[in-house]
């Protein structure tokens, strides 16, 4: 006969890992004395994720990104890459959202439409199953040469400016950040030709780099 006062499950529910927002990130590069420098900020007190932290320019894909429109599009072989993972729409989507969060954070501009042609793309990090905030965010890459403004912004980030990537990771970084640094310093040694022929990407998932 059945119990007719079950006892209840007093178990400990493991929560539901919360689904990743689309992000993307632009680090734009300028030359420098000891090479290639990149810009950077500090991402103020009060934010809920990476709060003091030194970061990349970006943020996540709003609705509006995929209807804006473009100047020139993405490079055949950058669009390519982001399709691997997602499609057309959002990799389109990805680009403008990074162009237009540099505009907002950092006064900087691929113009209006933006300038897609001179963006590549280096890799992408997704935030651990465990956090409350995650992101699944591709990080591009664009010379200082295709922007164009002063530095400003909305005050999102504080003190930006341009870092020797070596300066930059002897400061406390995020993980991901730190990793994305380290793929920058390895496409940076790469000849442009050999950039523009990859044909594969790499994710950071769980703090270990993988190939996509």
């Amino acid at each position: 006969m059945p119990d007719a006062f079950p006892v209840p499950d007093t178990r400990p529910k493991r929560p539901r890992a919360v689904r990743p927002s689309h992000a993307a990130s632009l680090l734009v590069l300028r030359p420098g004395t000891q090479g290639p420098e990149v810009l950077m900020g500090l991402r103020g007190a009060r934010h809920r994720f990476m709060p003091n932290r030194l970061v990349f320019p970006g943020g996540r894909v709003d609705r509006a990104d995929y209807r804006a429109r473009v100047a020139s599009p993405l490079r055949p072989e950058v669009l390519r890459r982001l399709e691997k993972v997602s499609n057309s729409r959002l990799a389109l989507a990805l680009a403008i959202a990074a162009s237009r969060e540099l505009e907002e954070e950092t006064g900087l501009s691929l113009g209006r439409p933006p300038h897609l042609d001179g963006i590549d793309y280096l890799c992408r990090a997704v935030t651990p199953a465990r956090s409350a905030i995650r992101f699944d965010a591709r990080f591009l890459v664009v010379e200082a040469a295709h922007v164009s403004g002063s530095l400003a912004g909305s005050g999102e980030l504080e003190g930006l400016r341009y870092y020797d990537p070596q300066e930059a990771l002897a400061l406390d970084l995020a993980t991901a950040t730190r990793g994305v640094l380290e793929q920058l310093l390895e496409y940076l040694a790469l000849p442009e030709a050999e950039r523009r022929a990859r044909t594969v990407t790499k994710v950071l998932r769980n703090r270990t780099w993988e190939i996509e």
